[in-house]
């Protein structure tokens, strides 16, 4: 009896148990449609935390806010460019009813405490006015150092020390999936930080499309909101370096909708070292025609891989042709940086100057063969070029000076520069006397003496003049420059 009796507390023990358990299940637990969910949060064994899951943005934003500054422009006509590149009617606010000169707006980047500003060319091309404004509501005036359109990259300096500045990332470490910061002013709304991911790498999206075949477009591509006036601002990664220059947005209407461009950091800083150092762009040149390597080419050609760059011409004379690379070699990469597309390999070749060697690594005949290449440039050399300011004033051939008052208020006119005096020169030549208040230089307007020689000092090729005379007739005159 005493052997049942124990048989039949356990029993009761396990049930109890049992219905202990099947209390506390349902007491954690919620019926959809009569089956049992389960209400305990669940988490990765990975993360700690729910604030784990997303990185810090608050040191990168804080270091980057105040070394990106707010361009204001003014343009006394309108560049057909801005027509097509981004909708630029909306952009500039301009329109066929404005009156006075166009205004236009942008952000840009400090890079150096001494006041080197990198920006889009887009945003400061043509413009007759450049106004920096900081973050901390200092403002400047703004000189423009040097373009380069093949990059829709510029340079700008105000005269300021000790400022804040980004210092240089690299664009090649950056990786698809990584967090960005872009930093602007879109909307004239200054000192705006979005954040987002790379989404693609060393896109081409066929907006530069320079004259002369040189542009350069390998693109970061993110999804951090990107709006106009964030043009020129910087892109960022989270330890607060700069790995591109914000330069476009994917978007029918002008506006964003989730895809945005920048320059990668690695051309933005052979660029703006070459306009600091030369004025120019040194521009290097491997001496290829190049193609992309898609399924079709690949099963025509015979190749067993989808990988490289085929190059289908070898430029006679080129750095390629001097170097041992031939038609139908496939480039797979220079200096030991991969390359799968022709946008990619553009990309790293702008990072070099002329006389520059780059290690060229091909595929031929399915065997891989490494070259030594000097880059050349365009003319087959390794010169350097550095554009020379030219001294204006002995070019000319004038004294002049700031139009007084009472001459502007008499000719009906609030800016111009007068010829004081004429000697042997252009302005002579062209057939200009004295007292000419010349008002516009190429359509951009002349309010001081510096005004003239900032116009012409790199200019060459023809110059058109508007001015006044005191007599209130008004004479356009025009000359070369060499």
């Amino acid at each position: 009896m005493k052997k049942y009796a124990g048989f039949f507390l356990m029993a009761v023990l396990g049930g109890l148990i049992s219905l202990g358990g099947y209390a506390l299940l349902q007491k954690n637990t919620q019926t959809v449609h009569g089956v049992p969910q389960p209400t305990t949060p669940v988490q990765l064994t990975s993360m700690s935390g729910l604030n784990t899951a997303y990185p810090d943005f608050i040191e990168p934003a804080s270091k980057s806010i105040h070394a990106v500054v707010h361009i204001k422009t003014e343009y006394s006509r309108k560049n057909s460019m801005y027509d097509s590149f981004f909708n630029f009617h909306d952009f500039f606010g301009d329109s066929p009813y404005q009156q006075g000169p166009l205004q236009g707006a942008g952000s840009g980047v400090i890079i150096s405490p001494d006041g080197y500003i990198v920006t889009n060319n887009h945003v400061v091309q043509d413009a007759s006015k450049i106004e920096i404004v900081l973050n901390d509501k200092r403002s400047y005036e703004g000189t423009i150092v040097g373009t380069d359109p093949s990059t829709d990259l510029a340079v700008v300096r105000i005269k300021e020390s000790n400022l804040p500045f980004l210092t240089y990332g690299n664009s090649d470490e950056v990786q698809i999936g990584e967090w960005v910061l872009a930093v602007g002013n879109p909307f004239n709304l200054t000192s705006t930080v979005t954040a987002g991911i790379v989404s693609a790498k060393a896109r081409n999206i066929n907006i530069l499309g320079t004259p002369d075949g040189t542009s350069i477009e390998s693109f970061i591509q993110t999804d951090a909101a990107v709006n106009r006036g964030n043009s020129g601002g910087a892109l960022v990664n989270t330890h607060g370096e700069l790995v591109g220059i914000n330069a476009a947005i994917a978007s029918g209407n002008g506006f964003y909708a989730g895809y945005s461009f920048a320059i990668p950091v690695n051309i933005v800083k052979k660029v703006v070292g070459d306009l600091i150092d030369y004025r120019e762009v040194q521009r290097a040149f491997l001496g290829v025609s190049i193609r992309d390597i898609d399924s079709k080419f690949a099963g025509d050609q015979g190749f067993k891989e989808l990988r490289g760059v085929y190059v289908s011409e070898v430029n006679e004379g080129s750095a390629a042709k001097e170097a041992g690379i031939v038609k139908g070699d496939v480039i797979l990469s220079i200096n030991k940086i991969v390359v799968n597309s022709t946008s990619e390999l553009l990309g790293q070749i702008s990072r070099y100057r002329p006389g520059e060697k780059v290690l060229v690594v091909v595929s031929r005949d399915g065997n891989e063969k490494s070259f030594n290449v000097t880059l050349r440039n365009r003319e087959g050399n390794t010169s350097l070029v550095k554009s020379e300011k030219k001294d204006v004033e002995p070019m000319l051939g004038a004294k002049m000076q700031v139009a007084s008052g009472d001459v502007l208020r008499k000719l009906g006119i609030d800016h111009g520069v007068q010829v004081t005096e004429l000697g042997d020169g252009l302005l002579r030549n062209a057939g200009i006397r004295e007292g000419y208040v010349i008002t516009e230089i190429d359509k951009k307007p002349v309010r001081t003496v510096e005004d003239v020689s900032k116009i012409l000092s790199n200019k060459s090729g023809g110059v058109l003049l508007e001015g006044v005379y005191p007599n209130r007739v008004r004479a356009y005159y025009g000359f070369g420059i060499n």
